[in-house]
């Protein structure tokens, strides 16, 4: 298995709709074996596919064991998140590939390698609902909520501060940042209202506010009970002070603090594990360095006292890795899924459903990811350069 030799390396771009695509990568071996890996990162594809073509030519003709010695990520690196991202994939399908090999689901192969994890068969899920709820009024918003919960969801998440961005609210601009915020706090209110008392909701601020916005915000929410907050400042290294500071005050409210989720390798973790700034870290397996450095992080956070919580509202091959990691996963709480945004989401994969059971999906036991890409429904969908607006403002984060 181990000395396989890879023959190709393919970046697949496919379109799901007028604001995403989805970026995979497909390892094929020498015995006809592949694997595929998901390294979406909206609007910077064409940079990827040029970065997985050109490590391409350094890679094909390794054996497995070869590569994998080759993708590592830092979170130094001078190519970032588009490196991390084509590494990180690339992982992913060399692990889908291994499994394959061995006749075993990936959870079986990350599982024998993980001394004393606690085995699960199902995974525990909450429906982020942001991308499919297309009517932004309160209403629609908890349409969407309540459609989640009828589906079998028991926790939602939304990102409901459309537009706002702290920079503009000391300005001519500030009317229209207070306005946006209150419109974001309705839509969070219309949730709990609709899904009642015993649905956890959770609230994504993609690094919307300022420390004092951000405090502004936990006070709001007291009387909505969220089950968490997540990215309400920035996470640069500047701005860990603040960011500890908050995470006492959400706590003192009685939410969880999380985020995280564009940090890279186990090293870039480290301060949000180790110092206090988060309850909650996410990392994604399309950034963070594909499974073993996935298993790294959740090992620190284990051993820290601070929950695993996979960032997941991409497409459908890392909603899978995703899911076989999280079952060997120590330290682990919930893990997200994108709903309905798109009928492609299953189309793309054969059509294959996770089954929800009980708020939790349910592992596949075929070998490797579980999964092929259809090949029809790709060439039917190919890359599509998005709006501008389609992407969070470069200034957040």
């Amino acid at each position: 298995m181990s000395g396989m030799t890879v023959t190709a390396i393919e970046p697949l771009v496919f379109n799901v709709s007028e604001k995403t695509n989805w970026f995979f990568i497909r390892v094929t071996a020498e015995n006809g074996l592949s694997g595929i890996g998901e390294a979406s990162l909206n609007g910077y594809e064409p940079a990827q596919r040029a970065m997985a073509e050109d490590l391409a030519c350094d890679w094909i003709g390794l054996t497995v064991n070869e590569l994998l010695l080759q993708l590592k990520v830092y979170p130094h690196s001078p190519g970032g998140l588009i490196a991390a991202s084509v590494i990180s994939a690339t992982e992913q399908a060399v692990t889908d590939l291994r499994a394959k090999a061995a006749g075993v689901p990936v959870h079986e192969l990350l599982g024998g390698a993980q001394r004393g994890a606690e085995k699960r068969r199902a995974v525990r899920v909450y429906a982020n609902i942001n991308r499919g709820a297309r009517d932004r009024s309160p209403e629609g918003i908890a349409r969407a909520a309540k459609h989640a919960v009828a589906e079998g969801y028991r926790a939602v998440k939304i990102a409901p501060f459309d537009g706002v961005y702290w920079g503009n609210s000391g300005g001519n601009d500030a009317a229209d940042v207070e306005a946006r915020t209150r419109a974001g706090l309705a839509r969070v209110a219309a949730i709990r209202e609709a899904v009642g008392p015993d649905v956890e909701v959770l609230v994504d601020c993609h690094w919307r506010f300022d420390e004092d916005g951000a405090r502004r915000l936990i006070q709001d929410f007291r009387s909505v009970r969220l089950y968490w907050i997540e990215c309400p400042i920035s996470e640069n290294a500047d701005a860990f002070a603040r960011l500890q500071r908050i995470h006492a005050e959400a706590r003192a409210a009685g939410m969880k603090l999380a985020g995280a989720e564009r940090q890279i390798g186990l090293a870039g973790f480290l301060p949000f594990i180790d110092d206090g700034l988060l309850d909650v870290v996410m990392p994604d397996i399309k950034y963070a360095g594909g499974y073993g450095e996935m298993l790294k992080i959740a090992e620190r956070c284990a051993q820290r006292g601070v929950a695993f919580a996979p960032h997941n509202p991409t497409g459908p091959v890392c909603n899978l890795a995703s899911m076989h990691l999280c079952v060997v996963a120590p330290a682990f709480l919930v893990l997200e899924h994108q709903l309905a945004e798109s009928p492609l989401f299953y189309d793309v994969v054969g059509g294959y459903r996770p089954q929800l059971v009980d708020g939790c999906f349910v592992l596949p036991d075929a070998p490797g990811l579980g999964v092929t890409l259809d090949e029809a429904v790709l060439k039917a969908h190919p890359f599509r350069r998005l709006a501008a607006n389609a992407n969070l403002d470069e200034r957040l984060g």
